[in-house]
Parts: C-alpha cells; sequence; structure tokens
C-alpha cells in the first residue's frame, strides 16, 4: 500500500506543531478491533517517528509542502506592515498558538512576523520565545524543501526580510 488519501509514501510533509515530516509507510493496524491506516511519518527535527490515523490527518493540519509561489508570497509576509498587536502576552500567545494550529504558511510567517517585531520592542516571555523559535524553524524547514534552497539561504532571506521594516 503506498497511497491513501492524498499522501504518498516518500512525501514530505507539514504537521504545524511538529515540522516537516516524510511518509515513510502507510500502515494498516487494529485498535479497538477496528483496522485503521495510519501514516508512518518521520520528523527529522526531532529524530521521532509518529503514527496518524489517515482519517485524521486533515483534522491534525497534516499537508503537504507549498509551492514555490506560496513560499515566496509567505516570505513577502514577513516584510509586510503587521496589525497592531496587544500588549497583553497571555492573549497575543494564545492568538499565536491557534495560527500555529492552523498550520498554512501563510499563519506560520506571521507569527514569525509578529513576535520577531515583538522582540525588538521588549523581551519575550519564555512560552513566547518557544512559539517563535518553533515557528520560524517550521519556517525554514518548509521553504528550505519548497523552494529547494540550502538552509543558510532560507535563514538569510527570512532574517533579511524580517529585517525590513
Amino acid at each position: 500500500m503506498s497511497k491513501a488519501k492524498g499522501f504518498q509514501v516518500d512525501q514530505k510533509v507539514v504537521y504545524p506543531s511538529q515540522g516537516v515530516g516524510i511518509i515513510k509507510a502507510i500502515q494498516q493496524k487494529e485498535f479497538k478491533k477496528e483496522k485503521i491506516l495510519y501514516y508512518v511519518i518521520y520528523l527529522e527535527v526531532s529524530d521521532m517517528t509518529i503514527m496518524v490515523p489517515v482519517g485524521r490527518a486533515e483534522e491534525l493540519g497534516i499537508r503537504a509542502i507549498v509551492p514555490r509561489d506560496e513560499a515566496l508570497k509567505a516570505l513577502e509576509l514577513l516584510s509586510e506592515a503587521g496589525e497592531v498587536i496587544t500588549s497583553d502576552w497571555k492573549e497575543r500567545y494564545q492568538t499565536n498558538l491557534d495560527l500555529l494550529k492552523k498550520g498554512s504558511v501563510a499563519n506560520i510567517a506571521t507569527i514569525v512576523r509578529t513576535l520577531y517585531r515583538r522582540s525588538k520592542v521588549k523581551e519575550l516571555p519564555i512560552l513566547e520565545r518557544k512559539l517563535f523559535d518553533s515557528a520560524q524553524k517550521l519556517l525554514e524547514d518548509e521553504i528550505t524543501y519548497s523552494l529547494r534552497k540550502s538552509r543558510e539561504e532560507v535563514e538569510n532571506m527570512i532574517h533579511t526580510r524580517l529585517e525590513a521594516e
């Protein structure tokens, strides 16, 4: 079995809260006397393999790597003027966490832009710093694969656009 509901073995996918992974297998397992198909996804960033039920992949936000034009749009978002953000870090954190769960590359770029700009005004609380680091890593990973560029090139592209305000 090499194909199920759109994803294939060896396809790179984005798992919003975890990172970019590669589908290593699609396996059927029995769970509570029911046979269920699972994606077996290897996440290099954490050197972890996870199993996700095929039927829940979309609900969990798992999606294919974006095409080149979407990756370029996400990069452009980094240098655009953003909306005014609240100074209440808990509210900001929840808003950004919700965006991360939605998982689009544009949402991830928005989190990076917002928290980067906020960090220029005042040091981020630890939870927000971790969220920023995760979002930035996820953005770097996806754009690296989408544009087929080196990680260093993508890091420079992101940094240049963040500094371009």
